[in-house]
């Protein structure tokens, strides 16, 4: 599998913790975590690597790390 990079909406402090693809192409996380020292961006890289099935260490935070709107890399 090919390097991807993701567009993904954040939307911190939901009820649960989901991730979903939109009509566009682009992918809604919403996550528990607060936006607080980096907790929302953990929690969004441990429920991308659950669910394409890589390591933590494989997914890459490349811009919007402080904003809602991120891309995000995906190693192969």
């Amino acid at each position: 599998m090919a390097a991807m990079v993701l567009q993904i909406k954040v939307k911190p402090n939901a009820r649960t913790s989901s991730l979903a693809q939109q009509p566009d192409g682009s992918w809604m996380a919403q996550l528990k975590s607060p936006p607080v020292d980096g907790k929302a961006n953990k929690e969004l890289v441990a429920l991308l690597a659950e669910h394409f099935r890589c390591r933590k260490a494989d997914v890459e935070i490349k811009s919007g790390a402080s904003g809602r709107m991120k891309l995000v890399k995906i190693a192969g």
